[in-house]
């Protein structure tokens, strides 16, 4: 885990901190390595997603916890072998930042992350191409 993820997002202040977490954040999915995903994730994480309300069959798209959220993320990979993202953009604001990305079906993502005190990601609100 580099200094990155271990530091609160409000101590980035540099644009290259920022790209840093969000390549390291993207090459964790590209890795298919369910640990370094999860790393990035606080244990009270709460992520509200249009593709888990479809693989979950909950209308709400609602995930709480980091034990439901990795349950979620194993389905998605089981269902996705050939996952990979393509990182575009990163937006960074106070304590959160947006990733936007493209899927390996050409899909376009932008996920807004709130990070907490310990600099764990603790909201995701998950956005995709029409």
């Amino acid at each position: 885990m580099s200094d990155v993820s271990k530091r609160s997002l409000a101590s980035m202040i540099t644009a290259s901190e920022v790209k840093g977490f969000a390549r390291q954040w993207v090459a964790a999915w590209n890795s298919h390595d369910l640990d370094a995903i999860m790393s990035h994730y606080d244990v009270d994480v709460v992520l509200i997603s249009p593709v888990a309300a479809k693989i979950l069959d909950r209308p709400s798209g609602t995930v709480e916890g980091d034990a439901a959220l990795r349950n979620y993320f194993k389905r998605g990979l089981e269902l996705y072998p050939n996952l990979h993202f393509e990182l575009l953009d990163v937006m960074c604001g106070l304590a959160s930042i947006v990733v936007l990305y493209k899927n390996q079906k050409g899909t376009m993502t932008a996920e807004f992350m709130e990070f907490g005190k310990n600099g764990k990601i603790i909201r995701v609100v998950a956005n995709y191409s029409a």
